[in-house]
């Protein structure tokens, strides 16, 4: 027998075949459009709160944001009633 395909195919249609749907793609494009509006708004607005920094670890002299308040690195050891072991 010969080796000759039965169903001859465009050139075009194998390529088709490994792209993904219009559908996803669309999808995608509006998905990366939305985070990138979103991210452009919230560097425009600035800090959620005034004084509040980001958790890197560069140490800094952090003077607790600024209004004379001590920093106590996010700990709950002032706060009344919070002692450790107290037997409270």
């Amino acid at each position: 027998m010969s080796d000759v395909p039965l169903s001859p195919r465009p050139a075009g249609v194998t390529a088709r075949r490994f792209l993904p749907p219009p559908a996803l793609c669309g999808f995608l494009l509006l998905l990366a459009l939305v985070f990138s509006v979103s991210y452009a708004i919230g560097s425009a607005a600035g800090p959620v709160a005034p004084g509040m920094h980001g958790t890197g670890g560069s140490g800094g002299g952090g003077d607790g944001g600024g209004d004379g308040t001590s920093s106590t690195g996010g700990g709950m050891e002032d706060m009344p009633g919070m002692g450790h072991g107290s037997g409270e």
